[in-house]
């Protein structure tokens, strides 16, 4: 599945949502930025490529039109010779801590629900904690406190702590979303939380 249609899927199942279109060219980029307001993320939409980042599919902080054009031009250069669908223009996500919530279906055990330290960080220091779902807000919160990084999520070094009734609520509805829509295997990476609440920056998932 696409990432567009990954999202789609998401919002109908009550997932919070920053506003996003997609570019199928230079103008269309610009049009869109303008619409949802700057500072705005660019990342390429493209069933070929799985970790963008990596190849310089992903610009982030843009602020006007000329750092889009730029970009946008840098984005396409780096993604040569792959088959795309566009460019992603997504509001700017908040400042908090990268999160990865994901699961996959176990032919034996049934679905399980990961939480974790996320975004870059996540094949890098492999800090995740465990469940099978159902899950209740104690085995939550019991998963928070297995993190090595949990610290992160207190508060650590004067930052406010994340709001953690939040992530309790997108981990119960990962594990519901997983039964009800058949998911065999899904991240949402990363997801970023302050101490209001939370932004999915990407999404990936398989039926």
């Amino acid at each position: 599945m696409t990432i567009v249609r990954d999202f789609q899927l998401l919002k109908k199942h009550g997932f919070g949502l920053l506003p996003y279109e997609i570019a199928k060219n230079g103008s269309e980029a610009k049009k869109i930025a303008r619409k949802i307001g700057y500072p705005v993320a660019m990342k390429v939409v493209s069933s070929e490529i799985e970790h963008k980042s990596d190849i310089g599919g992903v610009k982030i902080k843009i602020r006007n039109d000329e750092a889009l054009e730029v970009a946008y031009a840098d984005i396409m250069h780096n993604v040569k010779g792959k088959k795309i669908d566009g460019i992603m223009i997504q509001k700017m996500a908040r400042k908090g801590v990268e999160l990865i919530v994901g699961g996959k279906k176990d032919a034996q055990f049934g679905h399980m629900i990961v939480l974790g330290l996320g975004g870059i960080y996540v094949e890098i220091f492999r800090d995740i904690s465990a469940r099978l779902c159902p899950v209740n807000r104690t085995d939550i919160e019991e998963m928070i406190a297995e993190l090595k990084s949990h610290p992160l999520l207190d508060g650590a070094r004067g930052q406010k702590p994340i709001n953690k009734k939040a992530l309790e609520d997108v981990v119960l509805r990962m594990c519901k979303f997983m039964h009800d829509e058949e998911i065999t295997e899904m991240d949402l990476n990363p997801i970023i939380f302050d101490e209001k609440g939370y932004d999915i920056v990407d999404a990936r998932f398989s039926k």
